[in-house]
């Protein structure tokens, strides 16, 4: 289990898993709730970098990150942990 706090955005952590690949487990806390669950849920199984490349880069009003930006995000730093 990773747990990676973002910068810049409403929700305060973010927790998941990664095995052999897969995204698991994303749970995130703080920031919109309903919002966080469905890209939760959708990425769920997801190959990591087939979820990096989907939410790497989308913004949030203003601002140049978003919860999914700052997901993208962890999961980088979750693989480059798992290459170790």
């Amino acid at each position: 289990m990773y747990s990676f706090t973002p910068r810049g955005v409403c929700s305060q952590q973010i927790n998941f898993s990664i095995n052999d690949g897969i995204v698991k487990d994303v749970v995130f806390y703080g920031g919109c709730p309903g919002n966080l669950k469905g890209i939760s849920q959708l990425i769920q199984g997801m190959q990591v970098e087939e979820a990096i490349s989907k939410l790497r880069g989308i913004t949030c009003g203003g601002k140049p990150t978003s919860c999914p930006d700052q997901l993208a995000m962890a999961l980088e730093a979750g693989m480059k942990k798992e290459a170790v």
